[in-house]
């Protein structure tokens, strides 16, 4: 009965966010309180949401503390030049802005930790996609699914827990998986350029001259909502395609749309060279103290939400040092500071629930035992493709050190060493960032301003194509 309710709960929060029916947070909140209480166990809900609260909360502080301070970096101007540099390298072309996004979430991936990666790749690629009118769940799709390959890094977490479950060496783990994960991120490269291709069908392409030329200021009315407009025929080298039907990118465009014409022009911020919050004379320090803070970060000297509640406070202290200033600075990310944080907590509820009930665990246990015996010698395939739903509907943790060590002693009966069992374990994983118990996600899509249900229903297929490849590539190098 837990099995059936446990898959039942995932499926009516997934249906109800994704068809707009109800809000992630509340979803988030109410759904595991009904089925809590249609498993008998209503009494003991509060008890599972403060142990899920407890868990998540360092997480909320590092994300809330985080915000304010990269919202501060881009007040003061930190990621101008490289708005700028991208922009130039790739002439305002959506096809280069698209793939830039990929590489650009891939190398900051490197730092292991997600939601440092999304913040500085929104961040970076933000006022491009929106002075542009470009499909803002094509960003938050490729930042996630490349991130997600590069979270197998042993440093990033999947790689490290997989190893002390099964008791192995995280390079033994790793290294062999290097060609089958290299697969992954070329497949995401090659994403990435299709649906900028798609992109630039959609709107065209214009000089660099000609995009920065664009005015903040409301699109004429001739603008079409369905796709987000393009700002004017004249201004394009190529057709608009700027008929309300030709979308281009599926739901992510309608996405795109809407919030275009919604949200004030002040979010083109990014590349406005006169915003009173400046401080080119501060340029290096702040450009230091990000160095450093990453640097401690990778490095472990302090736990990640002490580094970014000092960096937050020292940001505001050095650029602003007037009290109504940094009272400004704060209101001005209070929203998105207040989204994120507020989804965290909502996602502590399900969590909590979906464990404390024990639902997970019957779950996972239902799912192992439906494996046939006469897949055991396969064990290692099995237990890729059913790392994809599994991280997806449950954290790392629960994965890795419940389910896991049970495949591997299946594999094990069979000749089948828990190093290959290891190492198939990671194909989920670019599937896994997307999933909705990953506070990192809500960072993407809060910073993005993109609809949870939008980003979800965009990104889930690239993302499942993108751990079946490097499944196949494991396979086909003989690593698993």
């Amino acid at each position: 009965m837990l099995t059936i309710l446990g898959f039942a709960m995932i499926a009516t929060f997934l249906v109800l966010i994704m068809t707009k029916k109800m809000s992630p947070i509340a979803a988030l909140v109410l759904i595991p309180a009904l089925f809590c209480v249609a498993v008998g166990q209503g009494a003991q809900l509060g008890d599972y949401v403060i142990e899920g609260v407890g868990n998540l909360a360092p997480t909320a502080a590092m994300l809330m503390f985080a915000i304010v301070y990269f919202g501060v970096m881009i007040d003061v101007g930190l990621f101008d030049p490289i708005v700028r540099g991208i922009l130039k390298f790739c002439q305002a072309d959506p096809m280069r802005i698209v793939v830039g996004t990929a590489v650009l979430a891939a190398i900051v991936s490197l730092d292991g930790d997600g939601s440092t990666t999304f913040m500085i790749t929104v961040s970076a690629m933000y006022p491009l996609y929106k002075r542009l009118k470009m499909s803002l769940v094509v960003m938050t799709g490729v930042a996630a699914t490349a991130n997600g390959v590069m979270n197998t890094l042993p440093w990033g977490g999947p790689t490290a827990r997989a190893a002390t479950a099964l008791k192995l060496d995280a390079s033994e783990i790793f290294v062999p998986m290097i060609p089958a994960l290299a697969m992954g991120l070329l497949a995401v490269f090659v994403l990435a350029y299709v649906l900028g291709i798609r992109e630039r069908k959609r709107l065209g392409m214009l000089t660099l001259d000609e995009a920065l030329a664009r005015e903040p200021e409301p699109e004429p009315e001739t603008v079409s909502a369905g796709t987000g407009g393009t700002g004017g025929k004249d201004r394009l080298h190529k057709g608009t395609g700027a008929s309300a039907g030709a979308t281009g990118t599926g739901s992510g465009t309608s996405a795109s749309g809407t919030e275009n014409e919604d949200e004030d022009d002040d979010e083109f911020q990014g590349l406005d060279p006169n915003r009173p919050t400046l401080r080119p004379k501060l340029y290096w320090f702040n450009a230091g103290l990000t160095a450093a803070l990453l640097t401690a970060m990778i490095m472990e000297l302090l736990p990640i939400p002490v580094l970014f509640l000092l960096g937050a406070a020292l940001a505001l202290t050095v650029n602003f040092p007037h009290m109504p200033d940094q009272r400004a600075r704060i209101a001005a990310h209070a929203d998105n500071v207040l989204n994120v944080s507020g989804m965290v907590f909502a996602a502590a509820v399900f969590t909590g629930v979906l464990t404390g009930t024990g639902m997970v665990e019957h779950m996972a246990d239902w799912v192992v035992g439906t494996v046939p015996d006469a897949m055991g010698p396969h064990m290692a395939i099995v237990t890729g493709l059913l790392s994809l739903p599994l991280t997806y509907f449950m954290s790392n943790d629960g994965f890795y050190f419940g389910v896991l060590p049970v495949l591997a002693e299946a594999g094990a009966a069979h000749g089948v060493s828990p190093v290959e069992i290891a190492r198939a374990s990671l194909a989920g994983q670019a599937l896994h960032m997307s999933s909705p118990l990953v506070p990192a996600v809500y960072v993407l899509v809060g910073m993005a301003k993109v609809e949870f249900g939008d980003h979800t229903r965009f990104t889930v297929k690239w993302a499942v194509l993108t751990s079946l490849v490097v499944l196949a590539a494991g396979i086909l190098f003989g690593i698993m």
